[in-house]
Order: structure tokens, then C-alpha cells, then sequence
């Protein structure tokens, strides 16, 4: 299960589910994105009357995918269940699941979309389209394996779990969606359907990071991985760039009056401090700089656009020596330096710590 301040669930969640398999043997791992509520010590004091329960706490890291994959290689079963820990899954339909596996199937989707499955209370007619919406893009690119490919909730096999470990993106939110688009062929998928309900307590993560990389994602299997998600977060972020540049010229030059050059030089800093401040919190949440490496992160992003820009100018000069369109050599100056920027922010400003 992982979790972002759920420290109000864990206890509710963990009886139930214990309750559920009833003498199946099982463990219960909680992966905590490093809670501020105190879930990860909800999660060890439980621990000491439920030996079969643990926590693992990433500090430094965020993202549903990247802490479902931990724990998931974390877990010593032949077989993973992943589920949410706010209790909007029906953890009573685990046997079930569990069944399914023992009879064959690779992965086992827990659907709100097909047989008896329906939304319930858990969603709201909003989201609710938007499921549903999401829903037929993902299975654009998946092939319609699933009637739910964005459900949270799915059991699969140890050695397919094994398998698409280390394929699938750890940033996203969406980490069935991802799972889907990479099993190999011939891989039983089957379904059980479920009631979505409300959330127990806390706040839903569901918001426009959320769905702003489960598009990026899906344009990133959409061209086979040629495009990643993030560098496409990152060069859309770039994008809005550009209108903070002409608003904040537009506005030192005729409002505050000053002259264009040294507006030029404001209106740059102020369209890349804007580009990292978007990036730092949506781009690279899972790694998001606070405090001293914020303005160390802000510093280093500066120092690396210059040189991007310097890259920008002379891969265009030199395209353009070719006689080639001035679009033409304007885009892939532009191209250059994006993938310039992107992948050395990635490593500098935004590296593993």
C-alpha cells in the first residue's frame, strides 16, 4: 500500500485486510512517501500486534508508481496485491482475487467498470467522467486488456512483477495504466468487479499533477517511449516560458519603463525562475527541492539554461550555415537546447539525494 498522510486509515485498512484473507498467510507492506502526519509510526506501532505488517518510509522520494514498485520488490510473497490505504478499495474482494491467480491469471484487475464493479460514492460526477475519459485513451494505447486499466487496485504474479519493475516509470500516479502497456503477449489478465467507495479520512491525491502526468505518460507509450513523460512535462513548462518572458518584458518596458535591454535580462530571470518553479513542483515533484536546495536548485537552474541558450544559438547558427529555413534551424536550435536543459537540470538541480 502506499501512502501520502494516511495516518487516520492504516489502522482500519490493516484490520480489514487481515480479516478478509483470514487464514491466508499474507504481509502487509506500507510504503510512505514520508508522511508529515505520522503514518509511517502509525505503521511500526501497529506493527507490534500485526508481525505480518511493515513500513518502509522513502524519504527524498515521492510518487504512487515509484513507491508501488518498492514495495512490490520489497514483498517476499509469490504473488503482490497493490491497494490503496484510504479504503475506497473493497479489501473483501482479496480471496477473490487471489483465486483467480491460483487458476491461472498473470494479473488480476480489480474493475469499477464491468459486471457488478461501479463507482459507488468514491467518485463524483466530475471525476467520474474524467475516469471514464482516461479510461478509453488508456486503452487506445493498451488495447483494451482491461475495462479499468486505471484502477488502483490489481493483484499479479511474483515473476510478472519482476518483469515490469524496471520498465515501467516510477512518477506517475497511474501505475496499472503503465503495467499494461508493457506485459509481454499472452499475458492472462482477468477482472473482478468492485464497489469504488468514499474515502475513510484524509484528503484525496487525486488532483492536476495527477493528471498532467498520466498525460504525459500517455504520450510517452503512445510513441513507444520516444517521447518520455517527463521531458515532455518539462518542455511544455519551457513553453509557458516564453508567455512569462513577453508579459514580464511587455511590463518592464512599458509600465516601470524600463530600458529593453536590461528588461530583456529581467524578463529572462523572471521567465526561468517561473520555469523552475513549475517544474520543481509538478516536472520533478517526486524530488522537489525545499529550503537551502530550493534556492541552490534555482541558482544551478539559472547556470544550466545559460549554457542551454548558448547551445540553442550555436546549433541554429551552424544549421542555418546549410542554407537551411530560418524555422527550420530556429527549431532545432530550440530542440537542442530543451534536451540540453532537461537532461542536465535532471542530473544537477533535480539529482538523487
Amino acid at each position: 500500500m502506499p501512502t501520502f498522510n494516511e495516518a487516520g486509515n492504516i489502522p482500519v485498512i490493516v484490520e480489514r485486510i487481515v480479516a478478509a484473507l483470514g487464514k491466508t498467510p499474507c504481509e502487509i507492506v506500507v510504503v510512505d512517501d514520508d508522511s508529515a502526519d505520522g503514518t509511517a509510526d502509525v505503521t511500526r506501532k501497529l506493527g507490534e500486534d500485526y508481525l505480518n505488517l511493515r513500513c518502509i518510509r522513502r524519504v527524498g522520494r515521492r510518487g504512487l508508481s515509484g513507491a508501488c514498485v518498492e514495495g512490490m520488490m520489497a514483498a517476499s510473497a509469490p504473488v503482490v496485491a497493490v491497494m490503496d490505504a484510504d479504503l475506497q478499495h473493497d479489501e473483501t474482494i482479496l480471496p477473490e482475487m487471489l483465486n483467480e491467480i491460483r487458476t491461472g491469471a498473470d494479473i488480476v484487475v480489480a474493475t469499477r467498470y464491468s459486471g457488478d464493479g461501479s463507482t459507488g460514492d468514491g467518485l463524483s460526477s466530475t471525476r467520474e467522467w474524467g475516469s471514464k475519459l482516461a479510461t478509453n485513451l488508456a486503452n487506445r494505447v493498451t488495447g483494451e486488456l482491461s475495462s479499468d486499466p486505471m484502477s488502483g487496485f490489481f493483484m499479479l504474479r511474483r515473476d510478472v512483477a519482476d518483469q515490469v519493475a524496471g520498465k515501467v516509470t516510477h512518477q506517475g500516479f497511474k501505475i496499472l495504466f503503465d503495467i499494461l502497456s508493457r506485459v509481454e503477449p499472452g499475458t492472462e489478465i482477468r477482472e473482478v468487479p468492485f464497489t469504488f467507495r468514499e474515502r475513510h479520512s484524509g484528503e484525496s491525491k487525486l488532483d492536476a499533477l495527477v493528471t498532467v502526468q498520466f498525460l504525459g505518460l500517455l504520450v510517452s507509450r503512445l510513441t513507444g517511449g520516444l517521447v518520455p513523460g517527463q521531458f515532455l512535462l518539462f518542455a511544455l513548462v519551457g513553453f509557458t516560458g516564453l508567455f512569462v518572458h513577453m508579459a514580464a518584458l511587455f511590463a518592464l518596458t512599458g509600465i516601470l519603463g524600463v530600458g529593453f535591454t536590461y528588461a530583456q535580462v529581467g524578463a529572462t530571470l523572471i521567465a526561468m525562475t517561473s520555469n523552475f518553479v513549475i517544474n520543481n513542483n509538478l516536472t520533478f515533484a517526486h524530488r522537489k527541492l525545499k529550503g537551502t536546495r530550493w534556492l541552490l536548485g534555482l541558482l544551478s537552474f539559472y547556470a544550466v539554461c545559460s549554457l542551454g541558450a548558448i547551445a540553442n544559438v550555436s546549433v541554429a547558427s551552424h544549421i542555418y550555415s546549410w542554407q537551411t529555413s530560418i524555422g527550420l534551424a530556429g527549431f532545432a536550435g530550440a530542440l537542442m537546447s530543451s534536451v540540453f536543459n532537461y537532461s542536465v537540470t535532471k542530473l544537477v538541480t533535480w539529482r538523487d539525494v
